[in-house]
């Protein structure tokens, strides 16, 4: 017989990310990330190969992370505003937790590197449901700081990963709102014949 779970199709119905620049504290204790780390793991994942990985932010290296990305930023662009220096030496101490998340597909005969790296945004998904679950705001960003090779080794990074997002963890400090969701029948479609 099929178990019919109403909560957990109401809290997916339900589930929203609050912007990281809207959160302060409190943040997940070490156990509850390690709870989230858990979850995330749980997707689908062809060959047990775990092609992701996390990387948590200590905060006292967020604000040295912030240091070497507004040095980053400066490098490419010296004429950044006091405003624009702020927001980057502040960009990981903006929330209590923020966690990467490591895309490391590898070569492998049967299992192409775009299902490994499919499987790395699944793992990213799962630990912002996590933290929702568990009664946390989260967040799921990039940016540039994500695509620069040079802050590769400071982000964690090793030989052949690439950094598929950070999830900021906190709670929010101003109500959700809901935002536009595409229609059903605008993205479904049935193939008959």
């Amino acid at each position: 017989m099929r178990e019919n779970f109403p909560e957990v199709i109401d809290f997916m119905q339900k589930r929203r990310s609050s912007s990281a620049k809207q959160m302060s504290g409190p943040g997940p204790s070490d156990d509850e990330i390690a709870t989230m780390i858990g979850i995330a793991c749980r997707v689908p994942d062809h060959g047990k190969l775990s092609p992701w990985r996390f990387i948590r932010y200590a905060p006292n290296y967020c604000r040295r992370l912030g240091e070497i990305c507004l040095a980053r930023a400066l490098e490419r662009d010296p004429s950044l505003d006091a405003q624009t220096r702020e927001f980057e030496a502040t960009r990981f101490t903006r929330v209590p937790v923020v966690i990467a998340i490591a895309s490391r597909p590898q070569v492998h005969p049967k299992i192409p590197q775009w299902e490994q790296v499919l499987s790395a945004g699944a793992a990213g998904m799962n630990l912002l449901i996590a933290a929702n679950a568990l009664g946390f705001d989260a967040q799921w960003i990039t940016e540039w700081v994500a695509y620069d090779e040079a802050l590769a080794p400071a982000l964690g990074l090793r030989e052949g990963e690439k950094l598929a997002g950070f999830v900021c963890i906190g709670t929010r400090t101003l109500p959700k709102t809901e935002r536009d969701r595409p229609l059903v029948a605008d993205i479904f479609s049935v193939m008959e014949g």
